[in-house]
């Protein structure tokens, strides 16, 4: 085998093969190929007879063995499967399959390449991934953490794969709230308050909240003061807080008009903001090992010339009417469809009755930009689960605008990779004692602590310096792991203490697992004088799969290829993480059952040190695919 192939997909092929042959009235026929659960029966299964059995109207049983006599006719087949028997059929029609020792290790090495066995891409796509979702003026914080690291761990997946993407940070830096900070900056340093050029980002936070406060009235108390008549210190002191925060709206209103127009000095001052935020942003997420770049910033401010011409361009072909005063796209036809093939109903509005545009007018921009400019032929949204009907609305009215159209006439791939919910310990969004959002600057401060703490345990022999980079490294990995691992549409608890553990399905884990792998090729340079350089010679050994632990190992090793497409097809990163978790536990099997260094002569050393190192490269390029940061030692 000159080229990598997968051990699933050879299956797939010689089974597909046999179920035609065997039921030609049938056609192509899905195995139905999966991995064993039960070692002792086989390395992998097919469950197809049990589907089949009610169209062929025969027993299960009886179709797995019909295809069973056929796929024992295939010659490729027989290159990598161990001949079939009788009891290769079990239950009421399961077909176990084992793969011979040989077929394992020609299928090894001819993974064991740079690519570790993914090919390149037939189409090399571009695609477009819209994650982080920051707001001008405001810190990030663990709201903001799922968007960023899912987003980057697709990003990450696709340029993995081969294709081009293009990262879009959805910067909220447009409309009325931002005019409001505008302003009070504005008016602060004008007043000698605050120096733009030193202004830190915190400052800008308490801006933000301050201008919010400043700008809402307190409507309600005053009406309840002129209700009960609760006299006129009280009425004074309303009016003065109501008619003061008027005014301030009314200032902030102004400078949204400014703004927009592109007043110079209003304009100077909102892009210092800007600068701060995205600066701030860009550190952030360099810390937690996410690539978002400054340049990969695409601000609502962007799209504000183009709003008013999408709505023109609906209204003109008559895909947006009016409704009660708002414009609205319809969404009641047969191919208005969300991505369970199911009707929406819900129209799209793109401006409200008072003329304002929404964040379906923006999205709307975004997908004719994406598509038309970018050339993207895939768009995925890392955004919340609870946008999910917004989402389905926008994907549904761009393809009735033709805003989705390729220029070969298909319509390009629109996919809200929506995500559940951090929660605290008491089941409610994560929050700091005083009901603050967490900035994720102290949420990866607090992880780096307390990875610190067994760092500082387990390698007290390590120059403190390295120690500490290795605890940044531990407690990043610890948070991302922990986020990735479960299901993005289901909430979960975020707990220190279950993440920076090192026994289980954590990060700490796995890197502990590949810094193992490091030691032994360490060692085997230290105690056996062998070159582990990029082209040493262990590298091209013969490998030799013989212990059941080794064969588990090779398998697990085998998936990685399909992992990775699975996680791209499914824009789920805990199929990659549950592959990384189970190759590390196959890894630790084979460790303890089979002596590498010690092995009991030098070919099964030198095919052991090799399957380490295959495992060990698999590990680092899934973990880095992930976005995890990796080290060499812990």
């Amino acid at each position: 085998m000159s080229a990598f192939s997968d051990p699933i997909a050879l299956l797939d092929s010689a089974f597909r093969s046999a179920t035609t042959a065997a039921f030609p009235d049938v056609g192509d026929t899905d195995p139905l190929i999966t991995a064993s659960k039960q070692a002792a029966l086989g390395d992998f299964q097919a469950n197809v007879a049990m589907s089949l059995s009610k169209r062929v109207g025969k027993p299960p049983r009886e179709v797995a063995a019909a295809i069973v006599a056929k796929a024992g006719t295939n010659a490729e087949l027989a290159q990598i499967a161990e001949p079939f028997t009788d009891k290769s059929i079990a239950g009421p029609g399961f077909i176990n399959i084992r793969l011979k020792g040989d077929a394992l290790a020609a299928l090894l090495t001819s993974m064991d390449t740079q690519s570790l066995g993914v090919p390149a891409p037939q189409v090399k796509e571009t695609i477009a991934v819209d994650l982080c979702g920051v707001n001008l003026a405001k810190q990030m914080h663990v709201g903001h953490l799922r968007a960023t690291i899912i987003g980057d761990a697709l990003a990450r997946v696709y340029e993995r794969l081969g294709h081009n993407v293009i990262r879009q940070n959805h910067l909220g830096d447009w409309g009325l709230p931002i005019a409001m900070v505008t302003a009070k900056v504005a008016s602060d340093a004008k007043a000698g308050k605050v120096n733009l050029n030193t202004l830190k980002l915190d400052d800008l936070d308490r801006a933000y909240k301050q201008a919010q406060r400043e700008c809402t009235a307190d409507e309600d108390g005053l009406a309840a003061v002129e209700k009960f008549n609760l006299g006129p210190k009280a009425r004074a002191e309303l009016e003065e807080q109501v008619f003061g925060a008027r005014e301030k709206l009314a200032a902030a209103k102004l400078t949204l008009v400014k703004l927009q127009s592109h007043d110079p000095e209003v304009f100077a001052v909102w892009e210092r903001i800007a600068k701060i935020t995205v600066d701030e942003c860009v550190a952030v997420c360099a810390r937690l090992h996410a690539i978002v770049r400054a340049e990969d910033t695409a601000g609502e401010s962007s799209y504000s010339n183009e709003l008013g011409e999408v709505v023109d361009d609906l209204v003109k072909r008559g895909i947006a009417v009016e409704s009660d005063g708002a414009l609205v796209v319809h969404l009641d036809g047969p191919d208005d469809l969300n991505d369970h093939g199911q009707k929406i109903n819900e129209p799209c509005i793109i401006r409200k009755s008072d003329g304002g545009f929404l964040y379906a007018t923006t999205d709307l921009a975004g997908i004719r930009r994406r598509v038309r400019k970018f050339g993207a032929s895939r768009l995925v949204y890392a955004v919340d689960a609870r946008q999910s009907l917004h989402f389905q609305q926008v994907f549904a009215a761009a393809r009735k605008a033709g805003y989705a159209k390729m220029p070969n006439g298909q319509n390009a791939i629109l996919r809200h990779a929506g995500f559940g919910m951090v929660l605290g310990d008491d089941g409610r969004p994560f929050k700091t004692r005083s009901g603050e959002n967490v900035k994720l600057t102290d949420l990866i401060d607090q992880s780096h602590q307390r990875a610190s703490v067994e760092v500082n345990r387990r390698s007290a022999s390590l120059p403190e310096s390295e120690r500490d980079r290795i605890a940044e490294v531990v407690g990043v990995a610890a948070i991302k792991y922990a986020d990735l691992a479960n299901d993005r549409m289901k909430d979960y608890v975020f707990s220190f203490d279950r993440m920076v553990a090192f026994e289980g399905n954590t990060g700490p884990y796995l890197l502990y697992a590949f810094a193992r792998i490091k030691s032994i090729l360490r060692k085997a340079q230290a105690e056996k004088g062998l070159d582990t350089g990029a082209n040493a010679p262990f590298r091209k050994a013969p490998l030799a799969i013989v212990q059941p632990q080794e064969k588990t190992l090779a398998l697990a090793i085998l998936r990685y290829p399909g992992a990775l497409r699975s996680m791209a097809d499914s824009c789920e990163p805990h199929r990659l993480c549950g592959f990384l978790y189970d190759l590390a536990g196959a890894y630790s099997s084979f460790y303890d059952a089979c002596p590498v260094l010690n092995a009991e002569d030098e070919a099964t050393m030198l095919s052991r040190l090799r399957l380490c190192d295959l495992t060990g490269r698999v590990l680092e390029d899934g973990l880095t695919t992930l976005g995890l940061p990796i080290v060499d030692r812990m």
